[in-house]
């Protein structure tokens, strides 16, 4: 495929990667994924004993600040999603020291790079530079996110399998160019009951144009002289359904991108209701497939170690309102699953010393299946050192539960 020629629809448009970009709805899918993608923050963890810790290391300094001395994170994020949406694929090359260290990643283009499959399997990169010239790259030293596949190594562009539908999009568009910078409002034949020199028809017709054609002349009223008689051949936008069809071609290309048509500013048929339902969906449907993609594409290639891996957080994209988010803590805080530094963290707020905000609370109510009553939390409260008779201020174990508080 032609990189700046494209394939022809058969609506008749030229449609490539780039050219299906000029359609408004496939930029604000691409858009709206790529810096959704690229605005969530992304951590690198250890695995240890069953929980997990932060990491500050040089991986994390690369993926979630910058990933050379001329990039942001979130620029880098944003054109390798943008290429994955785009070409199925998305490539940075990995630059090691002479340690063999991972000290930056470098964006390559996708339409640049060629795979191959060496005979001992492994997957070997052939990319042109700009001057022309080639290298290539063993499979270790590229970064390759892949999209929806047919052999499982190299994704397909989702532009070329929909081209007759984003095809459709930018003929469409291109009609209703011509059909509007043409003067449709006035199109049609202009009659004249004798016969006209080549002189006098020149004249008549660049009068005709000056005052009447083009899109800041519609509606003008038209003179006629001599006898002319002006019959209309237009076809009214309504009566060719051109508005309907534009419409369509919104929807099916947000259907191919699986962007809720509230996020491209297709808003008919919208709610407060449904867009909030969708918002979700658009987070667990469309987002995180991507999500899972870059981290392990990130803890197959930058990481020796199984310990570590990449995670997004996702939470401030399914935040509800303010007081369904405080209902759900005040179950989680009254349950004992969360913390008071648990909530803090979901909600981007500085964490208090450990000795209080760390701490969790025991309903009184609740006990072991099959135990006496209250066994669990005297069993607990003598675990540290408590005493499990009553002092005369009440149960021992609501006063350390409230310790906690």
């Amino acid at each position: 495929m032609d990189v700046l020629g494209g394939s022809k629809s058969i609506a008749g448009a030229s449609v490539n990667e780039q050219t299906a970009m000029r359609s408004t709805a496939v930029l604000s899918c691409v858009r709206v994924i790529s810096e959704t993608l690229a605005s969530l923050p992304l951590n690198i963890y250890k695995s240890t004993k069953g929980s997990k810790d932060k990491v500050d290391n040089v991986i994390y300094e690369l993926l979630h600040n910058a990933p050379n001395p001329y990039t942001t994170s979130f620029n880098f994020r944003e054109v390798m999603q943008s290429n994955l949406l785009l070409y199925g694929n998305a490539y940075a090359e990995i630059d090691y020291d002479s340690n063999g260290n991972i000290v930056a990643l470098w964006h390559i283009p996708a339409w640049r790079v060629q795979v191959y499959k060496a005979r001992d399997g492994d997957l070997v990169y052939k990319i042109t530079l700009e001057d022309g010239t080639e290298k290539t790259l063993q499979s270790y030293r590229v970064l390759h996110i892949a999209g929806l596949s047919y052999n499982g190594l190299m994704g397909f562009s989702p532009i070329q399998v929909a081209r007759e539908s984003i095809g459709l999009a930018l003929a469409t568009e291109e009609f209703g160019s011509r059909f509007f910078g043409q003067g449709t409002n006035v199109g049609g034949v202009v009659e004249h009951p004798s016969a006209l020199g080549e002189k006098a028809y020149k004249n008549l017709k660049e009068s005709l144009n000056e005052t009447y054609a083009g899109l800041g002349n519609s509606h003008r009223l038209l003179l006629l002289e001599e006898g002319m008689k002006y019959s209309r051949s237009g076809i009214p936008p309504n009566d060719a359904q051109f508005i309907e069809s534009r419409k369509f071609q919104i929807e099916e290309i947000a259907r191919i991108f699986r962007v809720p048509l509230h996020m491209i500013g297709h808003l008919e048929h919208a709610t407060f209701s449904n867009i909030e339902h969708q918002s979700i969906e658009f987070v667990v449907h469309t987002i995180r497939p991507y999500l899972v993609r870059w981290e392990q594409a990130i803890k197959m290639k930058l990481f020796k170690a199984t310990k570590y891996y990449a995670e997004f957080n996702v939470e401030g994209l399914l935040r509800g309102d303010v007081k369904s988010r405080y209902d759900a803590y005040a179950v989680g805080r009254q349950w004992g699953w969360l913390s008071v530094n648990d909530i803090r963290e979901k909600e981007n707020m500085a964490k208090l010393p450990t000795d209080v905000g760390d701490k969790y609370l025991t309903p009184l109510n609740m006990t072991i299946l099959g135990e006496p009553k209250g066994s669990f939390l005297n069993a607990k409260n003598t675990d540290e050192g408590g005493d499990d008779s009553d002092d005369g201020n009440g149960d021992t174990s609501l006063q350390n539960s409230r310790d906690g508080t």
